[in-house]
């Protein structure tokens, strides 16, 4: 132990850096932690006070606390009632965690976490009037950045198509700074075949891509229908051409510069804010 700052009493000192009390955050990858552990909900790691504690402000429930000294003696609102709870708060100094997850962790406080059961689609978006909809983004980072644009920028609810990286992984809960448990979201499937149950429930659809027919990005945001779901497309390739024929209208960011489009996180932004509701800005 190379750090002596007090801690609050009933933590549990770890050494070893593959000491089984710890497995959750050394021995299982983010997919492990989803589909092994515990198949009927599994868990997933946050990392930081202030993902934390949005997690547990939405409701989720902490399996156990993992922190370094000085986090711990400072963390005691987040210290003391998990171990109130009977909830193992662990500590260990920042060499031994680095060595234990594999990463630094920068905001010296990491949890792990049980998934919640996901929402059905019409519970989420039961009061939305704008959605935004994740087509097979494989990139935690561009997922993460997308909540966090939503989350800001008026959109109600995200949905994710089956192929689409996972909004608990640890990069994306991380990127988003906690903001994957502000806005709603849940899974859509089949896909494309969700488009028929968006426009059943009163949503037009509309596919951000590169297309003939595309209107701009400024006609749709001089008159937006009262429900809009937009949908963004994955990395490179862009949205399906199946998506695009399914949809009711296809839109385009215009550019300038012989750019021809944006990273996906970037559009995300960009169009989150020209569809706005500006009722409720």
């Amino acid at each position: 132990m190379t750090d002596e700052r007090p801690v609050p009493e009933g933590v549990t000192w770890i050494d070893d850096p593959r000491d089984p009390r710890v497995r959750d955050y050394f021995q299982l990858t983010d997919v492990a932690l989803r589909r092994v552990l515990e198949p009927a909900e599994g868990l997933y790691l946050a990392e930081s006070e202030k993902v934390i504690r949005r997690a547990l402000a939405a409701g989720h429930r902490m399996r156990s606390l993992l922190l370094t000294p000085r986090w711990a003696a400072d963390l005691t609102e987040l210290v003391q009632p998990a171990l109130a709870a009977g909830i193992p708060v662990h500590v260990g100094t920042a060499s031994v965690i680095e060595e234990m997850t594999g990463f630094h962790l920068h905001r010296g406080a990491i949890a792990a976490m049980h998934r919640p059961e996901l929402p059905e689609i019409s519970d989420v978006v039961h009061d939305a009037q704008r959605v935004a909809v994740l087509e097979d983004v494989v990139d935690h980072t561009n997922v993460g950045a997308a909540f966090r644009s939503a989350a800001a920028l008026g959109v109600d609810a995200v949905l994710v198509t089956p192929r689409c990286a996972d909004p608990l992984y640890r990069r994306a809960v991380r990127v988003s700074m906690g903001t994957v448990f502000q806005v709603p979201w849940t899974r859509i499937d089949p896909w494309p075949g969700g488009v028929a149950t968006l426009r059943e429930l009163g949503f037009t659809v509309a596919a951000l891509a590169l297309a003939d027919d595309a209107v701009s990005l400024d006609e749709l945001e001089a008159d937006p229908p009262d429900r809009l779901a937009l949908v963004l497309g994955t990395e490179g390739d862009g949205l399906s051409p199946r998506t695009v024929e399914s949809a009711d209208l296809t839109v385009r960011i215009p550019m300038g510069g012989g750019v021809d489009s944006l990273n996906v996180a970037a559009a995300s932004a960009v169009a989150f804010w020209a569809v706005r509701d500006r009722g409720r800005s």
